[in-house]
Order: C-alpha cells, then structure tokens, then sequence
C-alpha cells in the first residue's frame, strides 16, 4: 500500500480566542500548519498581546454550535459544564 505524504505549511500559524478572564488571562488556541490541529493555551493579557505580535497568527474565528454530547466544546467550556449546577455529575457529588 502506497501512502501520499501530507503537506502541511508550519509557517502558517493560527489562533482562535476561547475567552478573556476576570483575573486578566486569556485563553486560546494555537495551531501550526493546520488549524484543526491545536493546543490551548493561557498567557495573562500582555503575554498573549506578546506572543501574538511575535508569531503573528491568523486569527479564526470563534466556533460555533456543539450539541449535547459536548463535542466541540474547548478543554476550559467542558471544565465550566461539568462545574455546572445542573450538570447531572454535580448533583451526584453533592448527594
């Protein structure tokens, strides 16, 4: 079986703003080459001002829609539901 290798550009860099905090901290994603492939990060306000003016990464878009399984959802939106009070998983915790 032959394989055709993927291309992917590396010089390209992307970012997605997921939220800026009250304590001052944003959190984002950061994507190299392919936007789908990311990390999340968090950097307070003036080091994300920093990082983005270094690497100066597309800006995507906020996503849109996730249904009720969760998919979609970043790392900190799945923490913040499942923190929810009418989180099925916080009602057993609290029994």
């Amino acid at each position: 079986m032959q394989t055709t290798p993927v291309s992917i550009d590396v010089t390209r860099k992307y970012v997605r703003l997921l939220r800026r905090r009250p304590d001052g901290f944003v959190e984002f994603e950061f994507a190299l080459g392919e936007p789908d492939l990311y990390v999340e990060m968090i950097l307070p306000a003036p080091a994300y001002a920093s990082f983005c003016a270094i690497n100066a990464p597309e800006e995507l878009p906020p996503r849109t829609g996730h249904d009720e399984s969760g998919l979609g959802l970043s790392l900190s939106q799945a923490v913040e539901r499942l923190r929810s009070p009418s989180h099925p998983s916080s009602k057993e915790a609290n029994q």
